[in-house]
């Protein structure tokens, strides 16, 4: 008889992240996507990366579930921080609402696991995401899947997989107080 491989549900910050992090967990686990970025802006930028996301599951045939965007909700969770650098609080916030998202999530499906994309990035603090996401597990029956997922040469592989597939690559983190440090 066949065991049930373990169900993860897997944030996905873009379609070029979630590459290498499929590849590295789809022998292990059965896997659903979940793309929960309430923090994307433009609207043009949440299309695009939603997009990307859509190739990646569709490539890989894995399912992927789309969280709702409320996009003001975010801003009140992040009111205050507009002005923190990049990688400061502002940012732990952000982390911290869409894990507590794909914990609930996670959660309310049965799955055995959660975890993110967002550790990929060489611009993101591997050890503030692991923290947060396991604080999200707090009074829930779901595990965080506490994988820093840039070893390895992760990302170097998330980058060669998307041009292989012709993926957007975005420039900024994603939130409009990232993005206006560009100008």
């Amino acid at each position: 008889m066949e065991r049930r491989k373990p169900s993860v549900l897997l944030h996905v910050c873009c379609g070029p992240c979630s590459t290498a992090v499929i590849e590295r967990l789809r022998g292990k686990f059965d896997l659903t996507l979940f793309f929960a970025n309430a923090n994307l802006h433009p609207r043009e930028e949440y299309e695009r990366r939603l997009e990307a996301a859509r190739h990646v599951a569709a490539r890989y045939e894995i399912p992927l579930v789309v969280a709702d965007d409320d996009h003001g909700a975010w801003l009140e969770a992040v009111q205050g921080l507009e002005w923190e650098k990049e990688g400061g609080a502002r940012c732990d916030i952000c982390f911290q609402v869409r894990l507590e998202e794909t914990a609930r999530e996670a959660e309310s499906r049965g799955m055995d696991w959660f975890t993110t994309t967002l550790s990929i990035s060489p611009h993101k603090n591997a050890k503030r995401i692991s923290e947060i996401g396991r604080r999200a597990t707090m009074n829930r029956k779901v595990r965080f899947l506490d994988e820093n997922f840039r070893k390895r040469e992760g990302f170097r592989r998330s980058v060669k997989l998307s041009r292989e597939m012709g993926l957007y690559r975005q420039d900024y983190c994603g939130c409009e107080f990232s993005m206006n440090r560009l100008s």
